[in-house]
């Protein structure tokens, strides 16, 4: 069988591995700016590892955005793919797309030990499914639905596109400053690593308080370090993952569990696990008791898109 390719590619780095014996070999982060199309990322990371033209006989992308059309666009890059061409082009047998919070869900399936951090304690009702959701570049969410024969589904879904859910008064404020700037606001507006200056520039609008802060990493560094416009911003970030990952729960019946994923929470792990998520998440008025004893976690894992993208690629050979 020849040597198979993963890669989980967002709007601002693209991830590839070789996959071989069901494990991740030679990872490597390629910014996508750096690259005009991916296959031109292909060819550069396939030589950086001495791997030979031809010698691949599957690819598989975990991709943002519908993966069901013959030329997929990604969702927040200027990257394309033809099947076609890109199969040509490589040389390979088989091309593989997979939506990135699918790849991510089936991710979560090969966790190891030291690879979460428990935010909500509870235990994962059988045979339910369970949230993935996670703000980078973008908002992604994914359901992982386990199987009868001990497999797992991963549902695709462009859950970061809905509307950014409204909890409190002070967050119909700031929704009216978003608004105003935006015109529909998106759950991906604020949950996102721009959304956090998004949010940042309207609260201080709100307030009336000069903007000092200019970019994601300063907003947390700031934060952290006990800034107050600055660390009311990320509990507000956090309150609205809460909220967003709690009616995720709901529409889907997820009793599993909730798993945070994505590049921005980990960085502030302590902070999320003390602020206002686990009151926001279970925050849904007559339904707030379904909430109890649903776990939720945040993950620490390196590559869990690439893993799930792994995955993917196995199940597929195996149908």
């Amino acid at each position: 069988m020849k040597l198979a390719l993963v890669g989980d590619i967002g709007g601002t780095n693209a991830r590839f591995a070789l996959w071989r014996d069901e494990q991740l070999e030679s990872v490597s982060v390629l910014a996508t700016a750096d690259f005009t199309t991916p296959e031109a990322a292909i060819e550069q990371y396939l030589a950086e590892h001495n791997v030979a033209p031809g010698s691949l006989g599957s690819v598989c992308l975990a991709c943002a955005g519908p993966v069901s059309d013959a030329v997929f666009r990604f969702t927040n890059n200027h990257w394309r793919i033809n099947r076609a061409e890109f199969c040509q082009r490589l040389r390979i047998d088989q091309l593989l797309l997979v939506n990135d919070f699918s790849a991510m869900a089936l991710g979560m399936t090969r966790l190891v030990e030291g690879e979460r951090l428990q935010v909500c304690p509870g235990e994962s009702d059988e045979g339910r499914p369970f949230v993935v959701i996670g703000a980078g570049t973008g908002l992604g969410v994914g359901t992982l639905v386990p199987q009868a024969d001990g497999s797992w589904a991963a549902l695709p879904g462009e859950g970061g596109h809905v509307d950014l859910p409204i909890g409190s008064a002070r967050e119909a404020q700031l929704w009216q400053v978003l608004f105003k700037q935006l015109g529909h606001v998106r759950a991906e507006d604020v949950l996102s690593g721009n959304g956090l200056l998004v949010l940042y520039r309207a609260m201080c609008e709100l307030d009336n308080v000069a903007p000092q802060l200019a970019s994601p990493a300063q907003i947390t560094t700031a934060a952290l370090a006990g800034d107050a416009t600055a660390s009311a911003v990320l509990e507000q970030f956090c309150c609205w993952l809460g909220r967003a990952a709690g009616n995720n729960v709901l529409s889907l019946g997820a009793r599993g569990g909730v798993y945070i994923v994505g590049g921005i929470v980990p960085r502030f792990a302590e902070f999320f696990c003390n602020s206002g998520f686990a009151r926001s998440f279970s925050d849904k008025g007559c339904m707030s008791g379904y909430f109890a004893g649903i776990p939720v976690w945040l993950v620490t894992a390196e590559y869990p898109g690439l893993m799930g993208a792994g995955v993917a690629l196995q199940q597929n050979s195996r149908e």
